[in-house]
């Protein structure tokens, strides 16, 4: 008789639960997965998915006026947000019915309702309590709001993916990655947009030359940014009307959005209470195999707040399976790994920031700023940005960055030349594809001045 009823009992149908499940039974584990909610988790019904389908709607407001250039004549073109969130719905149900049907198509047991660890190998979940050889914690993260006077009238970015309505005007609290992106929508669908910064400068963390260049480029679609801001209180009038107090500045809105950054999802799951460490932040601390402080305990994904990426949490998920059912100890390399904002205009980057790269190496940076063919026909004067930070003494390209048209997908092809551990010498000796954008990456010669 078996001591337990599963092998391995994840919980959490995310990206890199759903992995880990699939390839783990594949190997011949007995599997449950645990889901609250819906399965596909933050990327595929709340994050990535959802958004990059109104980033891709709000464009065409921006494809049709460039088309004038071109020789189009668009006259009556109109935006109907209830049938792009129609659209978007439709296409996460897709989704959602394809990953519970890759589930069940593995022999992974699929449970609903809300998981509660117990003891090191035993889960609860709606009152009945199954037990696991391993426990695999892949629950993600939720976005996280401080607390202040009028919380109670903010949307966060759940909220945002299903409005009833585009805002004609709206507030966004934050400088992040998802701050950047929704006021892109918003803005390209012809909301007014104000963004509010606790810091000096959006997008922490990364390179100087991206946050100056989105920020000009921000600006010049008519976002306003409001730096060093603190939030005093939020209030609502009789029109129902928003009224944002930040001390000498009051701001009225229809909407408030807080992109304040996320939180690891780990409150009430009971993980705490059986001794898994977690950090300050709330976040499950493991090793180098993802393991907690409980043997039986791991984690992957966003609930470690490590790399909070999908296709890290899906390779943590493979890592996971490889190693544990299929005898195969492989590890993640968490260098260079790439990464896109889908802001308008897009940004991507892979490796060091300049000055992350200056504190332990001698660099050498080269930059090229200019305005792509499409943009010179279409009038439109928005620039690209590309940078390359180079190890001034071994060559070796230590970081590539982009803000412009398709950066994502640019990238993506530096950062396996970035892997490979790629030299300046070997960029330059590569012959370019003309006429793109990209092949400035391989065609710039001066060196920035310090």
């Amino acid at each position: 008789m078996k001591k337990y009823d599963y092998d391995l009992i994840v919980i959490g149908a995310g990206s890199g639960g759903v992995r880990a499940s699939r390839l783990s039974a594949s190997y011949g584990a007995k599997v449950a997965i645990i889901e609250e909610s819906r399965f596909g988790g933050t990327c595929v019904i709340r994050g990535c998915v959802p958004k990059k389908i109104l980033v891709y709607g709000s464009l065409f407001a921006s494809h049709f006026d460039d088309a004038k250039g071109f020789g189009w004549s668009i006259t009556s073109a109109s935006h109907d947000w209830e049938s792009l969130i129609l659209a978007k719905d439709k296409e996460l149900n897709r989704l959602e019915n394809i990953y519970i049907n890759m589930l069940k198509n593995a022999g992974v047991d699929l449970i609903t309702g809300k998981a509660v660890v117990r003891d090191s190998n035993k889960v609860e979940v709606e009152g009945r309590t199954y037990s696991a050889e391993k426990i695999l914690v892949a629950v993600g993260g939720k976005p996280f709001v401080p607390d202040f006077p009028g919380k109670e009238f903010i949307i966060t970015s759940n909220e945002a993916l299903d409005l009833k309505s585009c805002p004609k005007n709206i507030i966004i609290v934050g400088g992040g990655y998802i701050a950047l992106e929704f006021a892109g929508i918003f803005n390209s669908l012809g909301a007014k947009v104000e963004i509010i910064l606790r810091s000096n400068k959006v997008l922490s963390g990364f390179d100087h030359d991206i946050r100056n260049t989105i920020t000009s480029e921000l600006e010049k679609r008519g976002v306003s940014i409001y730096n060093d801001q603190a939030i005093k209180s939020l209030k609502e009038d009789k029109s129902g009307k928003l009224k944002l107090d930040l001390g000498e500045t009051i701001l009225t809105s229809d909407k408030v959005m807080f992109a304040t950054g996320r939180t690891p999802n780990t409150l009430k799951l009971g993980i705490k209470e059986v001794g898994v460490g977690l950090n300050k932040k709330g976040a499950v601390i493991v090793d180098d195999v993802n393991c907690s402080s409980i043997k039986s305990i791991f984690a992957i994904g966003d609930v470690t707040d490590r790399i909070n990426l999908t296709p890290v949490a899906i390779n943590e998920g493979r890592v996971f399976a490889e190693r544990f059912f299929n005898n195969n100890p492989i590890t993640l390399d968490y260098n260079n790994i790439a990464s896109a904002v889908f802001s308008q205009p897009q940004i991507a980057t892979v490796g060091l920031t300049e000055e992350q790269a200056r504190i332990n190496f001698e660099v050498n940076v080269f930059i090229s700023r200019f305005n792509p063919m499409k943009n010179t026909i279409s009038g439109r004067n928005e620039p690209t940005m590309m940078k390359i930070v180079v190890d001034k003494n071994t060559d070796k390209v230590l970081g590539c960055h982009m803000v412009g048209d398709d950066a994502a997908e640019i990238i993506q092809g530096f950062a396996i030349a970035l892997k490979c551990g790629a030299t300046k010498k070997q960029f330059d000796e590569t012959v370019g594809i003309h006429p793109t954008s990209a092949e400035e990456f391989v065609t710039m010669r001066e060196i920035k001045s310090q």
